[in-house]
C-alpha cells in the first residue's frame, strides 16, 4: 500500500549554497580567509582547486537561476560575501560592484519566482580582519559584522524578507580553533570558547540593526543557521549519559540556546569557569544577547554525534571539549563511505520534537541536507544525465521522518537541500559532489541530475508517495 507524504502549505522546497562557494572571486574588493589560505597553500585543496571560479555564479547567475528553477526550486538560500559587498571595512563603504551583483541577483531571483533567503556569513571573514584584529576571537569584529549587516538591510531589505546571521557558526570555532581544518589551522581551547561567544554577540548585534531597520517594518524575519548534530549515548551507563549530555550542551546549545533563549546554558557556563577558560563578557553584552533573539531557525544537518565517556584524555593541548567525552563509533552504522558520516534520518525527527517542547516551537527549516558523493560521473547514462537515485533515497528517507514530525506538531516551515548546483566545498574544493545540477568543471556546463526532476515533482506535489 502506497503511504503519501504531505507537507503543509506554502512549503519551501529549496536549496542552498553560498556565496564564497559558488561565485568566484571575479572582481572582489577583499580576500576572505579562505582565498588567503588558497593563495598560500593550494596543496591544501583537494586536486589543487580553489574558489577563483568555482561555479562561475558571478557570472553565469542568470542561467543559473534559470536551472534552478527547472528543478522546482521556489526558494534558495546563499550569502552576502562581506569581502565583495564592502570596500573599506572600517567604515563600511560599499562597493559598486559588490551592490551591482547583489542587486542583480536578488532581482533574478524575484523574476523566477524563487524567494531568496539571504545569509550573512557562511565561513568567510575578510582576511583583513583576521590579519588586524585576530578574526572572530576580537570583539571589534562583531561591531564591524553588525555594521555589514546594517549595510546590507538597507540596500536590499525592501526585497529580501528572510536573513540569517551565520551559518553553522560552531564550525567556525571548531575549524579555526579546535580541529584544524579552517585557517589559521589553531588548537586553542580558550581561542574556541571566546570566539564561540563572540560569534553569539555578532549575530546579537545584527539582529538588534535589523529590528531597528526598515526591513522589519516591512515584514522581514531574521534567524541564524545551526548545525545540529544530535549526540547519543553509547549506552545507558550514567558515564556515557553524561558524555553525550556534554557533548549536546557544547555542540548543540552552545548557540541554540543563545539564539532563541537568548541565555547560554547555565551547565556549560559552570564548567567552562570551573576550567578556567570561560569567555570574557559584561552585564551588557549579555543583555543583548538576551533582548535579540531570532525570528525563525535554520537547522543544517547531516550526521550525528554519538558520545562514550572519556577515558584517555590528552591535556598536552591545553583545554578541549574533549575533556568530558569521546566519539563512539557504533557498530553496524550506515555510513556514507565518500564523506565518512553516519546516515541517520530519524535524527531529523528527533531534532523536530526537541525544538517543539524544549525551544518553544519556534518555526524553522531544514536549511541545508544532503550526500555528497564523490566520483558521480560514474552514474552517467547514455544521455549525458547523472542517474542519482541514491540522492533521492536519501531525500526520501530524511522527509519521511521530517513529515512526522510535522504531523506531530513541530513547527517547520521548509525543506533545503545542499546544494543546488554541484559548488567548492572548501578543503575538499569538488571532491564530493552535493547538487541537483551537475557541473562539468573542464568547461563550465551545468545539466540537470535525474534528481532534479524527482526534486520538482516533489515541489509540485508538496510531498511524494512511497
Amino acid at each position: 500500500m502506497a503511504k503519501q507524504y504531505q507537507f503543509p502549505e506554502n512549503f519551501w522546497w529549496g536549496a542552498a549554497t553560498s556565496g564564497p562557494q559558488s561565485e568566484g572571486r571575479f572582481h572582489k574588493a577583499h580576500r576572505n580567509l579562505f582565498d588567503y589560505w588558497y593563495d598560500q597553500d593550494p596543496k591544501a585543496f583537494f586536486a589543487g582547486v580553489g574558489p577563483n571560479v568555482a561555479s562561475n555564479f558571478y557570472n553565469d547567475f542568470r542561467q543559473d537561476i534559470a536551472l534552478m528553477k527547472q528543478a522546482g526550486l521556489n526558494s534558495v538560500r546563499t550569502s552576502i560575501q562581506w569581502s565583495r559587498l564592502i570596500k573599506d571595512l572600517e567604515t563600511g563603504e560599499p562597493d559598486a560592484d559588490g551592490v551591482r551583483f547583489y542587486n542583480e541577483v536578488i532581482d533574478e531571483f524575484l523574476r523566477q519566482g524563487i524567494r531568496p533567503i539571504m545569509n550573512l556569513h557562511h565561513f568567510d571573514l575578510p582576511y583583513a580582519l583576521y590579519e588586524k584584529y585576530g578574526g572572530w576571537t576580537n570583539k571589534k569584529v562583531a561591531v564591524l559584522f553588525a555594521d555589514f549587516a546594517e549595510k546590507c538591510f538597507a540596500l536590499f531589505g525592501d526585497r529580501v524578507k528572510e536573513w540569517t546571521t551565520f551559518n553553522e557558526p560552531m564550525v567556525v570555532a571548531e575549524g579555526e580553533y579546535l580541529y584544524q581544518f579552517h585557517y589559521p589551522l589553531q588548537v586553542d581551547g580558550k581561542k574556541a570558547v571566546q570566539c564561540i561567544y563572540n560569534l553569539n554577540l555578532a549575530s546579537a548585534m545584527a539582529i538588534a540593526r535589523f529590528r531597528q531597520s526598515a526591513c522589519k517594518k516591512q515584514g522581514g524575519r531574521i534567524g541564524i543557521v545551526i548545525n545540529l548534530t544530535p549526540a547519543y549515548p553509547r549506552s545507558a551507563s550514567a558515564e556515557d549519559l553524561e558524555a553525550a549530555d556534554f557533548a549536546e550542551t557544547f555542540k548543540n546549545k552552545a548557540f541554540l540556546d543563545p539564539a532563541v533563549k537568548g541565555v547560554f546554558p547555565q551547565k556549560l557556563v559552570e564548567i567552562l569557569r570551573k576550567d578556567g577558560v570561560l569567555w570574557e563578557s559584561t552585564p551588557e553584552e549579555l543583555a543583548l544577547i538576551q533582548e535579540n533573539t531570532v525570528d525563525f531557525l535554520g537547522v543544517n544537518y547531516y550526521q550525528p554525534f554519538r558520545a562514550q565517556a572519556q577515558t584517555a584524555f590528552d591535556d598536552s593541548k591545553g583545554w578541549l571539549p574533549e575533556k568530558y567525552f569521546a566519539p563512539y563509533e557504533m557498530p553496524g552504522r550506515r555510513m556514507n563511505p565518500y564523506r565518512g558520516w553516519e546516515i541517520y534520518p530519524q535524527a531529523i525527527y528527533d531534532i523536530a520534537i526537541n525544538i517543539r517542547d524544549n525551544y518553544g516551537n519556534i518555526p524553522w527549516y531544514v536549511s541545508e541536507n544532503g550526500m555528497g558523493v564523490e566520483g558521480e560521473e560514474k552514474f552517467r547514462q547514455a544521455d549525458g544525465r547523472i542517474a542519482d537515485d541514491y540522492r533521492i533515497d536519501f531525500i526520501k528517507e530524511h522527509l519521511e521522518w521530517l513529515q512526522r514530525g510535522i504531523t506531530e506538531g513541530s513547527n517547520c516551515f521548509g525543506y533545503h537541500l545542499w546544494t543546488p548546483i554541484d559548488c567548492w566545498s572548501w578543503s575538499n574544493a569538488y571532491k564530493n559532489r552535493y547538487g541537483l545540477i551537475a557541473l562539468d568543471l573542464a568547461n563550465q556546463q551545468k545539466t540537470l541530475k535525474k534528481s532534479a526532476d524527482w526534486f520538482r515533482d516533489l515541489a509540485a506535489n508538496n510531498g511524494f508517495t512511497e
